[in-house]
């Protein structure tokens, strides 16, 4: 990767929420400028309300495009020119609106390559829309604007877990329909090239949660065991499926590197019971490396000056580390050496000394975890260059 500071987009969510305080917070700290150089999509007009209101000293610099941006400042991009009334605490139409019209510009920017990550600050999905276009989360945004054709996979990580989505936004009634066999591989795929890719980790382990509370019924057997274990004839450290109830009531979690979870609640009720302040969402597998914290606009606290911007923070590191971690990744996938010669010999040998394929279904021995005589991996709270991590030596 070049030398220089990476330009991290940040946009500023709901208008009326807690998303400029969180903004402000985060770059009261000089060091955070020794970092990154942050372009802010948001508007100068409300920016100086929320300063106002929360009378602090935050400073920043209104530049029209992300070209102007400049290091060892905080730039604010404006977005839009409409004045819109700020109701701190009140989600309304235009603070949607606002929020939505900041993400556009920096998908925008995004396919000109004016920014390097971009972290998304908190929105209100219900008031998110206009006449064309209905906001369904980020990470539907995201494949939307910028996936060409990409499928995401949205994460949830911190300093305790991470977990993975199998679906995402679907009523607990819909879920099964949706669970198959395709899907469950293809999601395997992903996660482990992520893993591998954004969290340089070589051989990633994946734990696999059930969708049913007993991990014995039809679509256990059926679909969520077998795709388990075709993904590890390829090669995919995966291991599976789990009763959730155990998995985490019994630290079994503590065995992977990642979790892959079948519905929402599934994956948040762990995740937010583990959190301590710095959760983050990621949307992974696209050509942007998305993060944002794993929080609400909180209307209730919305300039009062009393949010935590931990969260925030860590989104930034994140995002950071990822794409100094696929940069790190691909360059010696960019050029590799030439074959110096070929062998010769007959083909007809590859079949006849071939290892017999193992035999396909289900098979129980993917349920027990593996060892991990080592420490769970862990998210840094700050982006360094030895902050790659690397699977357990038992691993490889």
């Amino acid at each position: 990767m070049e030398d220089r500071k990476i330009r991290v987009a940040i946009t500023h969510g709901d208008t009326n929420g807690i998303g400029y305080e969180l903004i402000f917070k985060t770059f009261a700290e000089p060091e955070m400028l020794e970092l990154c150089t942050p372009i802010i999509y948001g508007s100068p007009k409300i920016a100086a309300y929320h300063r106002k209101a929360m009378d602090t000293q935050a400073n920043f610099s209104i530049i029209n495009k992300a070209e102007d941006a400049q290091d060892g400042r905080v730039n604010l991009l404006a977005c839009f020119d409409d004045d819109v009334k700020v109701e701190l605490g009140i989600p309304t139409k235009e603070s949607g609106e606002a929020a939505l019209k900041a993400l556009d510009r920096a998908m925008t920017d995004f396919r000109s390559q004016l920014f390097d990550v971009l972290v998304a600050c908190p929105v209100n999905p219900d008031n998110m829309s206009d006449a064309n276009f209905t906001y369904r989360g980020l990470k539907q945004y995201s494949e939307t604007s910028i996936g060409d054709g990409a499928k995401a996979i949205k994460m949830l990580i911190n300093e305790s877990m991470r977990i993975a989505l199998a679906t995402d936004g679907l009523a607990i009634k819909d879920v099964p329909s949706h669970i198959t066999e395709d899907l469950l591989l293809a999601k395997l795929r992903t996660i482990n090239e992520a893993m591998k890719r954004d969290f340089r980790l070589s051989n990633p382990r994946i734990g696999v949660l059930a969708l049913n509370s007993t991990a014995n019924g039809d679509e256990e057997k059926n679909i969520i065991g077998p795709a388990v274990c075709k993904a590890a004839d390829e090669g995919i450290n995966a291991y599976g499926p789990y009763a959730a109830d155990e998995y985490f009531g019994e630290n079994i979690y503590d065995a992977f590197d990642i979790t892959l979870a079948m519905y929402d609640d599934q994956a948040v009720i762990p995740f937010t019971t583990l959190m301590q302040n710095d959760g983050i969402y990621y949307v992974a597998s696209l050509p942007l490396v998305c993060t944002a914290p794993a929080q609400t606009p909180d209307f209730d606290a919305a300039g009062q000056g009393i949010s935590d911007e931990s969260a925030l923070r860590h989104a930034i590191f994140e995002a950071i580390d990822i794409v100094r971690n696929r940069a790190e990744y691909d360059e010696p996938l960019a050029n590799p050496l030439q074959k110096l010669y070929h062998e010769k010999r007959d083909e007809s040998e590859k079949v006849r000394f071939a290892i017999p394929k193992k035999r396909e279904g289900f098979r129980p021995d993917r349920k027990q975890a593996p060892r991990n005589d080592n420490a769970r991996p862990m998210a840094e709270s700050k982006p360094t260059a030895e902050s790659s991590q690397a699977a357990p030596a038992t691993n490889e």
